[in-house]
C-alpha cells in the first residue's frame, strides 16, 4: 500500500506548526521528530480554520 498524499500543503503545515510553537521541531529534525500531540494539535488547528472559512463563504 503506498502512502497517501498529503490534504493540507506544505505552506499551510508550516504556518500551523509556527503558530502552535513547535516548527523548530520541524527545521532541525523534520515532520517526523514532532510529538503525536502536535500533530493532533495541528489537525485540530486545521479543521477549525476549515470551519471558520466555510462559515465566513456561507454568510
Amino acid at each position: 500500500m503506498g502512502r497517501r498524499r498529503g490534504i493540507m500543503s506544505e505552506r499551510l503545515k508550516e504556518e500551523l506548526a509556527k503558530e502552535l510553537g513547535f516548527y523548530d521541531v520541524v527545521q532541525n529534525e523534520g515532520w517526523g521528530g514532532i510529538k503525536a500531540k502536535d500533530a493532533g494539535n495541528m489537525v485540530k488547528r486545521a479543521i477549525e480554520l476549515a470551519e471558520q472559512q466555510l462559515a465566513n463563504q456561507n454568510r
